[in-house]
């Protein structure tokens, strides 16, 4: 597997969790986006996410209508549909360059990464003014070889989100990054749907994307809670991409599914113990289990009073706590050596070592 950096963490498998924080949709502006930010950093995130694009050159039809699900209750789960054109949707995630690069040092200052989805070639070279190490490319665009070209030429880390994907058209994409000297590459398995409904996460891809693919694995999360993020750490993704909002109850598309600032600190706190109890995959015993096995393992015990000179195939004996003495696997083994008794033993003691021949 490729090796390489996002700010100061390495993507190899065997480091931490890349955690990342989407912000874009989710935002009212800039004081919403900075208020987002802070909470990211506070609570252990690695990174935040944005999107970048030119709203009027990415919609041809500003009336084109998107339906969507919002949380009118979050206490009884009452949901409501709702359409809106897509074009008011996506206005307001939009920024100047002034202002995304009022973000970016915002970000710097608290020490997190940003970096953003791009829509066209103008908003990878914004990127590259103000500073960033990462570029997402949008599921719809994994067939846009110009747009991911232009990407791969800049050297940063490319995200690429794989929703609605075959694996070929993965890996044609990932030929195109790789075809201007760049291997930087995290493939992000993003099941679409706003919520990803259960039936459509196919959590199990995960390994065998890593295997096929060799490259890093994201996990881009549409469901609501974290159930999936949990499980997508144990099937071994290196980056989980997390929606945040301020209040789920807001209007918009991903308020819905998204975890709030009050979670957020437990969500990367799970992740982290949950990277701890995994472990490095090799059986070895905790300095725990080392001290507490010969108290919770068995001994040989006589149950009857034995004379000097007795073989040992010849006693009777009991199996009892603690296993401070002779264990059972080296009892037997004794016996085969045809062990003799160098001392009286009474019912009830431990047979040592010492005690034999």
């Amino acid at each position: 597997m490729n090796n390489f950096k996002i700010d100061n963490l390495t993507t190899e498998c065997n480091e931490k969790t890349y955690i990342t924080f989407e912000i874009g949709p989710t935002h009212h502006g800039m004081e919403s986006a900075k208020r987002l930010i802070k909470y990211s950093a506070n609570a252990g995130a690695n990174a935040v996410k944005f999107q970048t694009f030119d709203l009027d050159k990415l919609i041809s039809d500003k009336k084109q209508l998107f339906s969507y699900e919002i949380l009118v209750n979050k206490q009884t789960g009452e949901k409501r549909t709702v359409e809106e054109p897509l074009y008011n949707i996506l206005k307001g995630r939009c920024f100047t360059s002034a202002e995304w690069e009022e973000i970016k040092k915002y970000c710097d200052s608290f020490g997190i990464e940003f970096m953003s989805t791009v829509g066209f070639d103008e908003d990878i070279k914004l990127l590259e003014e103000i500073g960033c190490d990462s570029i997402k490319i949008a599921s719809a665009d994994v067939n846009h070889f110009p747009l991911i070209r232009r990407a791969a030429q800049t050297g940063m880390v490319i995200q690429l989100d794989t929703g609605m994907s075959t694996i070929d058209e993965i890996k044609r994409a990932i030929a195109v990054i790789e075809s201007e000297g760049n291997q930087k590459i995290i493939i992000h398995h993003c099941p679409s749907g706003y919520p990803a409904y259960l039936d459509s996460i196919n959590l199990n891809i995960i390994p065998i994307l890593k295997k096929e693919l060799g490259y890093p694995i994201a996990f881009s999360d549409h469901s609501p809670g974290w159930d999936m993020d949990i499980a997508a750490v144990a099937l071994g993704v290196n980056l989980i991409e997390k929606t945040i909002t301020e209040d789920r109850e807001f209007p918009g598309v991903e308020h819905m599914m998204s975890i709030e600032p009050s979670e957020m600190n437990e969500f990367v706190k799970i992740i982290r113990n949950l990277e701890k109890a995994l472990g490095s995959g090799v059986r070895e015993m905790s300095s725990d289990e080392n001290n507490k096995r010969d108290a919770l393992r068995r001994s040989a015990f006589s149950s009857e009073d034995i004379k000097k000179g007795t073989l040992l195939s010849d006693i009777k004996v009991e199996f009892k706590r603690p296993g401070n003495y002779i264990q059972p696997d080296a009892y037997e083994k004794l016996i085969e050596e045809r062990k003799i008794l160098a001392n009286n033993i009474k019912k009830g003691s431990p047979i040592k070592t010492t005690d034999l021949e």
